[in-house]
C-alpha cells in the first residue's frame, strides 16, 4: 500500500542526446513551488550535466558517474535514496520529490525494480512514473540499432518527443506509429527545448506494475542487463583556452567522418577572449554551443568535454583537440 507519506519519484530516461538534461534544467528553473532532489547518473568516468544544470541555480544534485545506474551502481542508488530520506527526517535537507535522470544507456527496468524489491526504499518512496524522452530526429535509426532505447520506450509511462521541428509530418507520424507498436499504453506529447507542462511530468501516478509484468514477467526477479560493448566514453580536459576558429574547424571535420558513431558529446569550454563559459552539446552530426555563466572569482577556467560513441579513435580526438588550444 502506498500512502501520502511516500516521497514520489520520477525516473527520467531517454537515449543519448534526446534532451533529458534540457528538460530537467527547465523543471529546476521553473517557478512551480516543488522542492526537488535530483539524482544524476552519467555513463563514463566523468560527466558534465551537473555543471550544465547549475548554470543558473544552486540546487543540490547528487551525481553517480561510476557506471550505469541499472548495473553496478544500483547499490549506490539504494544508498543515496536511503541517505536522502534519513537527512530529510533529520531536517538537514528539504525536498518533496525526487527525479532520477538516468544515463542514456540505461535500461529503466532495474531502476524501477529498486522501488519494489528493497523494503526500505519501498517504505519511503513511491515510483510515480518513468518518463522517456525520444529524439524524433534520430529515433528511427536508434531504434534499429539499440536495444536500450527500445527498452526505454517499452517501460515508459509517458513519451515526450523532442526535436520534432527537425523532421516533416510524414516522418513524425511514422515514428509515432512505431512507438505505439512498442508501447501502446504510454501517452505521447511533443516538447520543444524542454518546454512542457509540469503536470505532464510530476504526480501523474503513471507506473503500473501489472502492466510492466505483462511486458516482462521476470521483472521482479532478474538483474541482468548488458550494454553494447562497442560504446565507450572518454574525457578531454585542459586549463588552456580554446581558439574558437580552430575548434570549430576541427569539430566540423570530426562530425563529417565520425558523426554517425558520435552518439553524444558535450562540455563546458574555456574560450580565448571570453569571460564566460561556453556550453557545448552535440548528437551525431548536430552540434551547437551557447554562452553560459561568467567564470567566478577564484575559479580557474578550464575545459571539460565528454564524448560517448561507438569505437571512436580516442587518440585522434585528444590530439586534435590539443592542437585547437590557443
Amino acid at each position: 500500500m502506498q500512502s501520502s507519506q511516500h516521497i514520489p519519484v520520477t525516473v527520467l530516461t531517454g537515449f543519448l542526446g534526446s534532451g533529458k538534461t534540457t528538460l530537467l534544467k527547465r523543471i529546476l528553473t521553473e517557478q512551480h513551488g516543488h522542492r526537488i532532489a535530483v539524482i544524476e547518473n552519467e555513463f563514463g568516468e566523468e560527466g558534465v550535466d551537473n555543471e550544465l544544470l547549475l548554470q543558473d541555480q544552486q540546487e543540490q544534485i547528487v551525481e553517480m558517474n561510476n557506471g550505469c545506474i541499472c548495473c553496478t551502481v544500483r547499490g549506490d542508488l539504494v544508498r543515496i535514496l536511503n541517505d536522502l530520506h534519513r537527512r530529510k527526517k533529520a531536517g538537514e535537507v528539504q525536498f518533496e520529490r525526487v527525479i532520477i535522470e538516468t544515463t542514456g544507456l540505461a535500461d529503466p527496468g532495474p531502476v524501477a525494480q529498486t522501488f519494489f524489491i528493497d523494503d526500505d526504499i519501498a517504505d519511503a518512496y513511491l515510483l510515480d512514473a518513468v518518463i522517456t524522452v525520444v529524439d524524433a530526429k534520430h529515433a528511427m535509426t536508434q531504434l534499429d540499432q539499440s536495444k536500450e532505447i527500445r527498452e526505454q520506450v517499452a517501460f515508459a509511462d509517458r513519451l515526450l518527443l523532442s526535436k520534432v521541428d527537425l523532421i516533416d509530418e510524414d516522418a513524425l507520424q511514422a515514428l509515432k506509429t512505431r512507438l505505439l507498436r512498442i508501447n501502446p499504453r504510454a501517452p505521447m506529447s511533443e516538447v520543444h527545448f524542454g518546454q512542457t507542462d509540469i503536470k505532464q511530468i510530476l504526480d501523474i501516478r503513471g507506473f503500473n506494475l501489472n502492466a510492466i509484468l505483462e511486458i516482462d514477467p521476470q521483472f521482479l526477479e532478474t538483474d541482468e542487463h548488458d550494454h553494447d560493448e562497442d560504446v565507450s566514453s572518454f574525457v578531454f580536459r585542459s586549463n588552456k583556452p580554446f581558439d574558437a576558429g580552430k575548434l570549430e574547424d576541427f569539430l566540423s571535420g570530426l562530425i563529417q567522418v565520425y558523426g554517425q558513431d558520435m552518439l553524444r558529446y558535450k562540455g563546458v569550454l574555456y574560450m580565448k577572449g571570453s569571460d564566460r563559459q561556453t556550453v557545448f552539446q552535440g548528437v551525431h552530426q548536430m552540434m551547437g554551443a551557447d554562452q553560459g555563466r561568467k567564470w567566478q572569482a577564484g575559479e580557474k577556467p578550464s575545459n571539460k568535454m565528454v564524448f560517448i560513441g561507438r569505437k571512436l579513435p580516442k587518440d585522434l580526438f585528444m590530439k586534435g583537440l590539443q592542437q585547437c588550444l590557443a
